[in-house]
């Protein structure tokens, strides 16, 4: 699943909004592209998830450029102001509101089981805010890669949460050998550190790196070993926002802004 974006801008000239950029995510090939300034990033991440049209360039998903399919197979993950979960969430709080949105069932057993696999388990009542970035990308992801017919990721500015470039760059690097297909926006600074970093051989992972459209969407489909069937059926009585383990918080905070449903 190949996503392409070929000189695509939005207005022209010092001061655009967006200035031209050209890049490729591919199955089996992570693409990372560098944006400045507070807005570009956003307009970046909605341009390459299909929901906005550059005034200039192309995107395309395996050459087409049909705008619907690439919303229907790309996700937008942390995009400030559009796919951003508020900061004061506890880590439970946002699995179990991103499981219910998937159709999936969003009880505490279940969330329980969803962390444990992703290794967030000790996590549960950490804010948002105050998670380490490399697990924030880790938890975001996943979550997404959970939604029906997802698979590719747009992941918007890690690098703003600070942290270790090399840290949230290896859950890039995971995903992509499981077959997602993930672009990241980011910023000059830490597209340098990537570009600096090692390439794993993704080639190495056998099916995750190769097949059909078949493989692509069952290995985006979750985490490898999660048993998604256990978490089937979503329970209509549960609170999906709130965890009655946690401090209760302002009922304005509870529902994390969501461009994309």
């Amino acid at each position: 699943m190949r996503l392409e974006l070929d000189h695509v801008a939005v207005g022209e000239g010092p001061g655009a909004p967006l200035p031209e950029l050209t890049v490729v995510a591919d199955r089996g090939l992570p693409g990372f592209v560098a944006v400045e300034t507070v807005d570009a990033p956003v307009l970046a991440s909605l341009i390459a998830g299909g929901r906005m049209a550059p005034t200039q360039g192309q995107v395309t998903l395996d050459g087409s450029d049909d705008a619907a399919a690439i919303r229907a197979s790309f996700a937008l993950v942390d995009t400030p102001s559009v796919a951003e979960p508020f900061a004061s969430l506890t880590v439970a709080q946002v699995a179990r509101e991103e499981l219910a949105l998937a159709g999936l069932r969003s009880d505490r057993a279940s969330t329980a089981l969803l962390l444990d696999e992703i290794g967030l388990a000790e996590h549960r009542r950490t804010r948002l805010q105050a998670l380490p970035t490399e697990l924030r990308v880790r938890l975001l992801c996943e979550l997404a890669v959970l939604r029906e017919g997802v698979r590719g990721l747009v992941l918007t500015s890690p690098e703003r949460h600070g942290g270790d470039v090399a840290a949230w760059l290896a859950v890039v690097h995971d995903l992509v050998a499981r077959g997602v297909t993930v672009l990241t926006i980011t910023g000059a600074a830490a597209l340098a550190a990537v570009e600096a970093l090692p390439v794993p051989d993704f080639a190495a992972h056998g099916e995750h790196a190769t097949g059909d459209a078949d493989a692509d969407a069952d290995d985006a489909a979750g985490p490898d070993d999660l048993d998604t069937a256990a978490l089937e059926a979503p329970d209509a009585d549960i609170d999906t926002y709130l965890d009655t383990d946690t401090t209760t918080i302002d009922d304005s905070a509870v529902a994390p802004t969501r461009e994309d449903r």
